[in-house]
């Protein structure tokens, strides 16, 4: 190894020789010698079995994550519920003989073309995305043909059914799910978890899970990373029937944290619904929001927040553009204004290469390993398993990075060997860790979820 190491001074030393002497040294001499000193680094570091970057991570991520002081005892999850149809979306379209095409967003689709363009849409962005199919009788007949294309699996689904499965993998937690639970659905679910017998109801729901593999093509469209698209005809859920059953059931079950989730469910049913079944604005009146990369986009346009111009994320979501969104959410609806009386303290955004959770100073502890926890899971649950597989995934953040995308701006670095970066804006910490990606995923339905449990199994609220 020392030979090396002695090989690159000296080139090193030739190098810088011949450019004081001759600046115009031809660059193909320049691009050999600088493409020639990775390749020599990268064999001197595999000789001397230096870790890999994804193995540094990994190694530090199991030291860092440390259990909060004070745990939750009893969690009430609600209100949605399904079962998940996973099939190949290339697949199932094929087979209901549609062809490949135009993408074209549709907010409610009313047919199989609407499905195809709007796969097509989001397949060619690698995004994740779920909307509302109208004719019940025109689903049911894609739903059946789901369900019997090869390699169709069924699992536990809907967001509120999945972080209820993923916390009641912990045993020291008690958890209550509400949702509408058919017979299918509970007998998947984990025996520890609770369902009250107001949240059964005698049929399942189901959604349809269109996944596709990064680098998949259909027709000309090819997909830059694995994702999924999911549709349904879910009244149930799309209009939060079980909400009523949920609160009822929080005074007799008296959980430390209630985790809501499905309002995105609603979108299909009409705006009247909306108005109707939330009569309060939910932002001011939680303590912590989980969100990926479109929902904090959607969230800037709707409020006219920061980056609110940008139609789409553009590959990997800038930290600084991503940071100012997350700084504008909490000074706007949540408590980063002491004045304010919004709950809002905490936000934990996840994106395919990166995770950042943002708090406000003085209500959240242990987030460092929380963020770490959720990006643990992210690693080995893409990839079907319980712990890291370093050879199975790979590093895909940014090694550097700015703490906002304008002017006063800090520079930023990834430490692989302390791999959460810290830094303040204001009275707001900024946590972010990066995600070993799964290089071939076995399934993505369930990841957001998983992150957000993770996640707030290793937070604690501190004392006020």
């Amino acid at each position: 190894m020392w030979r090396k190491a002695a090989v690159m001074a000296v080139l090193a030393l030739a190098v810088g020789y011949l450019y004081h002497t001759d600046p115009d040294l031809p660059q193909c001499v320049l691009r050999f010698v600088t493409q020639s000193i990775p390749q020599v680094l990268l064999s001197t570091q595999l000789e001397a079995n230096v870790p890999s970057l994804e193995e540094a991570i990994s190694r530090a991520w199991d030291s860092l994550i440390t259990a909060p002081t004070r745990q939750w005892g009893r969690i009430a999850v609600g209100v949605n519920a399904c079962i998940d149809v996973v099939v190949s979306g290339v697949g199932l379209l094929q087979a209901l003989a549609v062809d490949p095409g135009t993408s074209r967003d549709h907010d409610v689709l009313h047919s199989k073309e609407d499905v195809k363009e709007t796969f097509i849409h989001y397949m060619e962005r690698g995004a994740a995305a779920e909307r509302f199919f109208s004719d019940k009788e025109g689903f049911q007949r894609i739903a059946r043909a789901a369900a019997e294309y090869p390699g169709a699996q069924l699992y536990v689904g809907g967001n509120a059914a999945l972080i209820g499965q993923k916390l009641a993998s912990n045993p020291h937690l008690v958890v209550l799910l509400c949702g509408p639970v058919g017979p299918k659905l509970h007998e998947l679910l984990d025996e520890q978890i609770v369902v009250p017998p107001e949240s059964l109801q005698e049929t399942d729901e189901y959604h349809l899970i269109l996944e596709y593999k990064a680098g998949e093509q259909w027709g000309l469209s090819q997909a830059p990373q694995a994702n999924r698209f999911i549709f349904s005809h879910d009244v149930s859920n799309g209009g939060m029937s079980t909400l009523e059953t949920f609160v009822a059931s929080l005074e007799e079950f008296q959980p430390g944290l209630v985790v809501l989730s499905g309002l995105h469910m609603m979108e299909g049913m009409g705006r009247t619904l909306w108005e109707e079944r939330l009569r309060e604005q939910v932002m001011p009146i939680v303590n912590s929001i989980g969100l990926n990369e479109q929902e904090l986009l959607f969230l800037s346009q709707a409020g006219g927040g920061p980056h609110s111009s940008l139609a789409a994320w553009d590959g990997i979501p800038d930290v600084g553009r991503v940071t100012d969104i997350l700084l504008w959410v909490l000074e706007q609806h949540g408590r980063a204004d002491p004045e304010s009386e919004a709950d809002l303290t905490r936000i934990h955004f996840h994106t395919l290469a990166y995770h950042i959770l943002a708090t406000v100073d003085g209500h959240w502890v242990n987030q460092q390993s929380a963020v770490a926890a959720g990006a643990r899971v992210a690693s080995s649950q893409a990839c079907g398993l319980q712990a890291v597989d370093v050879s199975k995934v790979a590093l895909k953040a940014p090694q550097s990075f700015y703490s906002s995308f304008s002017e006063p701006r800090e520079s930023l670095v990834l430490n692989p060997s302390s791999p959460v970066t810290v830094w303040r804006r204001g009275n707001v910490s900024f946590y972010l860790t990066p995600v070993l990606v799964c290089k071939q995923p076995l399934r993505t339905v369930g990841l957001g979820d998983a992150i957000s449990a993770e996640g707030l199994i290793y937070s604690e609220i501190a004392p006020q």
